[in-house]
């Protein structure tokens, strides 16, 4: 069954992590045998081989930098100026991924249901080589220096933008801050109305989240986020925030991240053995959503594989990304009916697109 994911961060682990994920995944992970500057060396879970190998077939792909004021202890750039340039560096990357033949810019109705037909009628992708779907968005939107700089994103195929990323930022602010997205939130929020680009609501802290949605009369989704009622914290959704997303059309993709998955996990010392995380844990996540806004429309898989977590940070029973082609084997197991499991699986997000990309 073919998979859209809606987050990976493929440029971040290209450009900052310097993985060539045109490589096998064993060859990514032996060559970072020994490296102990990030917690996820050796224990990468993506690649393109990968991806193809499990049927994924369009994915969610990100540009992220953050710019960090001095008061602000969080890693990042220090001026706008920076971040945008890391951003440029970062689209470069999937320019050059395209000209390889690895990857496929969708930006419209047209080219979606393009890509979907090759995919479709292609039994094998990963012996075809299929170039890969990626719709672009921006996780954070501090690199975005003035309104011009959005308009040229959007030239550029830029698709949607989540203001917010972790602590306070310049648009909105994220996981762990608190407070509302102010007049420069509200004036990204016109420009991005008026380009048609999508809202991620993913890591808004619940102030910001309140008065984005006030202030936005485009399309919403959640690339990657999980439920408050199962690991309680800010980063994830509580259920009203889940039905309200539901109102609005949303998508919420759900987390592979482990700490997003079980309540108590400490970074670095839990052991997804130790907690019991499997893939079956993600669907508990899929299924509070679903039981939440009253059906499967609602919800699919947003994995954010390898975004600065790996193989210790996931899903025991997760090898590489391909295993995300086992979701839907759980999910019939617990009842869900071939077309929900299809909706779940790619329908929910490609029915937005459909909707939410120009034609």
């Amino acid at each position: 069954m073919l998979i859209l994911d809606a987050h990976l961060d493929l440029a971040m682990n290209a450009i900052e992590w310097n993985r060539d994920l045109s490589r096998p995944l064993a060859e990514i992970r032996a060559r970072e045998r020994g490296m102990t500057d990030r917690p996820d060396r050796e224990r990468a879970t993506v690649s393109f081989d990968e991806l193809r190998r499990g049927r994924i077939g369009v994915v969610v792909a990100t540009q992220i930098a953050r710019w960090v004021k001095p008061s602000n202890p969080l890693p990042g750039w220090h001026s706008p100026e920076q971040a945008w340039a890391m951003t440029q560096a970062q689209l470069a990357w999937y320019r050059e991924m395209e000209r390889r033949g690895e990857l496929r810019a969708i930006t419209s109705r047209a080219g979606l249901d393009a890509h979907l037909a090759e995919w479709e009628r292609t039994p094998d992708p990963l012996a075809a080589r299929l170039p890969i779907g990626y719709v672009r968005s921006l996780e954070g939107a501090d690199s975005i220096v003035t309104p011009d700089h959005l308009e040229r994103a959007w030239e550029t195929g830029l698709r949607a933008v989540g203001p917010a990323h972790y602590g306070p930022g310049t648009y909105a602010q994220g996981t762990d801050a608190t407070g509302g997205i102010g007049e420069a939130g509200r004036v990204l929020l016109r420009h991005m109305e008026r380009l048609g680009l999508i809202l991620d609501a993913t890591h808004l802290c619940d102030d910001s989240f309140r008065e984005a949605l006030d202030n936005f009369g485009g399309r919403v989704w959640a690339s990657h986020s999980n439920c408050r009622a199962l690991v309680p914290h800010n980063r994830q959704f509580a259920d009203a925030q889940i039905r309200e997303l539901a109102s609005r059309g949303a998508v919420i993709g759900v987390a592979l991240d482990a700490w997003m998955l079980v309540p108590g996990w400490q970074r670095g010392v839990t052991t997804p053995e130790a907690a019991g995380v499997t893939l079956a844990t993600v669907v508990d996540h899929i299924d509070h959503i679903c039981q939440v806004t009253g059906s499967a429309r609602h919800v699919g898989i947003g994995s954010d594989l390898d975004g600065a977590f790996g193989r210790e940070q996931t899903a025991a029973d997760l090898q590489s990304i391909a295993d995300l082609a086992r979701i839907p084997e759980i999910l019939r197991a617990r009842g869900y009916s071939d077309d929900d499991v299809a909706a779940i699986a790619h329908g929910n997000f490609v029915r937005f697109l459909r909707e939410a990309l120009p034609a």
